[in-house]
């Protein structure tokens, strides 16, 4: 997946700042995906992640999604790229997070019990540029309380989520292309077998 060239909005341009310096000393942020709006920390930080999972009330034992910039930040933290996914990637035109069998790299507690983990390349420019600035993954989980219904939209965010983050993301960044629901899941096994999980 090649990168478009990006024209630099300077209003983009101060919440990448200020979410960068967040993420960068830990901290958790509150921001638009380009499905619906999401906690995020760096996915390498055990710490960090720990925090989403306590703002969230949900058990360590469930993984989580996490966004890369691109196929070749992808290729970091996967010990494998499957053709399968290449090719899904290429000709996708919605929200898809894949999950990968063999995730490298990345905090523990991100990872699934069977080493594996769900990554999506976002398809808003936000969320690429954030991954692209920060050079690592950003953990992308729903903005809600566990067993509550996900945020539609910002409004719909419970405000015990936007006390518990070290930063919210000004909601003029959520993008016109937003879905506002959460993304098709299909898994890829090692020798390439697709398996959808949420359509």
């Amino acid at each position: 997946m090649a990168r478009h060239a990006y024209q630099k909005d300077p209003k983009m341009e101060v919440q990448i700042n200020k979410a960068m310096e967040v993420l960068k000393n830990g901290g958790v942020i509150l921001y638009p995906t380009d499905t619906i709006w999401g906690l995020g920390c760096d996915a390498t930080d055990p710490e960090a992640v720990k925090k989403v999972f306590e703002i969230k009330q949900r058990e360590e034992s469930k993984s989580l999604v996490t966004l890369v910039s691109d196929l070749d930040m992808l290729a970091r933290y996967v010990e494998n790229i499957p053709d399968a996914a290449l090719d899904l990637i290429e000709v996708n035109d919605s929200p898809m997070t894949i999950i990968y069998p063999k995730a490298v790299h990345l905090a523990p507690n991100v990872i699934a019990e069977d080493g594996s983990v769900g990554i999506r390349i976002p398809m808003n420019e936000f969320c690429r540029q954030l991954c692209f600035r920060l050079r690592k993954p950003l953990v992308s989980t729903s903005a809600n309380i566990s067993g509550e219904n996900p945020p539609k939209g910002f409004k719909d965010i419970d405000p015990q989520i936007k006390e518990a983050v070290d930063y919210v993301v000004h909601p003029s960044m959520e993008e016109k292309n937003s879905t506002h629901k959460a993304s098709q899941i299909i898994k890829l096994s090692v020798n390439g077998q697709i398996q959808i999980i949420r359509k």
